[in-house]
């Protein structure tokens, strides 16, 4: 079945014989500058800020008024030829300038991304945080079973350091 778009993206098709094959394509590459390496300034608004830079990216947060009406959760960018959007897809990963995260799209919405400046968090919680220092090999002799203790005790404060487990 011919199309005019592609499947993922919408991202306009040349034709044969079309005129100002030009457009279409340019067209085609500003949604593909939109997307590498996509980064949003924030995803707090629902109507476009006043000054915008040409390049300058948002998604648009439930609500969406102005030129934005319509376009909740899309990227929204600024381009010499006004307003572009893209329809998230699943899997599609945005770095937000404003808060420093990264949000995915599960395919329903946006959510932060499990790995923070941070650590990895799993539902809101942080499991995995920064390397801590390296625990010490208990060694042979009459007070083994003290060292165990002491390196058991570290390896279970790091462990709850990272949030691996709870404290006691």
């Amino acid at each position: 079945m011919a199309t005019d778009m592609s499947d993922r993206f919408a991202l306009p098709y040349l034709s044969a014989g079309q005129a100002q094959k030009e457009v279409t394509h340019n067209e085609a590459l500003a949604i593909i500058d939109m997307l590498l390496h996509a980064r949003a300034e924030s995803a707090a608004l629902a109507a476009p800020p006043g000054v915008v830079a040409d390049g300058a990216c948002w998604i648009v947060a439930a609500g969406g008024s102005g030129a934005w009406a319509g376009h909740d959760g899309d990227l929204a960018c600024r381009t010499s030829g006004g307003w572009r959007f893209v329809a998230p897809r699943a899997g599609m990963r945005v770095a937000v300038a404003d808060d420093g995260l990264t949000l995915v799209h599960d395919g329903a919405g946006w959510g932060v991304d499990p790995v923070q400046p941070d650590g990895f968090h799993l539902g809101g919680e942080r499991i995995i945080g920064p390397r801590a220092g390296a625990v010490a090999d208990p060694s042979g002799g009459g007070v083994i079973d003290s060292e165990a203790r002491a390196a058991l005790t570290q390896l279970l404060g790091i462990l709850r350091d990272h949030g691996l487990i709870d404290g006691a």
